[in-house]
């Protein structure tokens, strides 16, 4: 038998809508990350790119460009990786109340396993949290929200599906630069 609580988190059509959403973009990123290869996450697609680099102790650290501008070239795969699991981290942290993620807390996972591992688990925190929030919860704005200020949850559910399809379609490009390369 549903109870209220349970017919209420049903109803919502807010979150139904963003999880659909949700998993089309998904489904782009992962067509082109589940079979990827170390190799061609780390090709460099121009002579001047942003990309990860191996720091201290061997951890993976991404350019971080001051202004962006064409004159930076396009991202690696792995810097675009790298920028998913940063601020797919940073979103589900401020969700759950922890402003202090930072760019530097979030290194590159090293290889392509590894970012496959990191980010399907990061599709899944996220879409049980969006799953748990009911249609007045959605729209409660926050003062400390990121990326967007004084936003509500929904806002930013909507922002990450455009943002990871947006990611998806720039890992995308580039496979296809590299496979002719």
């Amino acid at each position: 038998m549903i109870g209220l609580e349970d017919e209420k988190l049903t109803d919502c059509r807010t979150r139904t809508l963003l999880l659909e959403q949700f998993d089309m973009a998904w489904a782009l990123a992962w067509y082109h990350l589940e079979k990827i290869p170390t190799e061609e996450c780390l090709w460099e697609p121009a002579a001047t790119c942003i990309h990860v680099r191996r720091a201290n102790f061997g951890e993976w650290r991404p350019d971080w460009p001051e202004i962006e501008n064409y004159e930076m070239g396009p991202p690696s795969i792995a810097w675009t990786t790298w920028h998913i699991c940063y601020w797919w981290t940073k979103a589900i942290a401020h969700l759950e109340g922890n402003v202090a993620i930072e760019a530097s807390d979030v290194p590159w996972p090293g290889d392509a396993e590894n970012v496959r591992l990191v980010i399907q688990n990061l599709h899944d925190r996220w879409r049980t949290l969006l799953q748990s929030y009911d249609e007045s919860a959605l729209q409660v704005r926050r003062e400390n929200s990121w990326p967007i200020p004084n936003s509500s949850p929904d806002s930013i559910a909507a922002w990450l599906n455009v943002e990871l399809m947006k990611n998806a379609a720039e890992i995308g490009s580039m496979r296809f630069l590299y496979a002719v390369s």
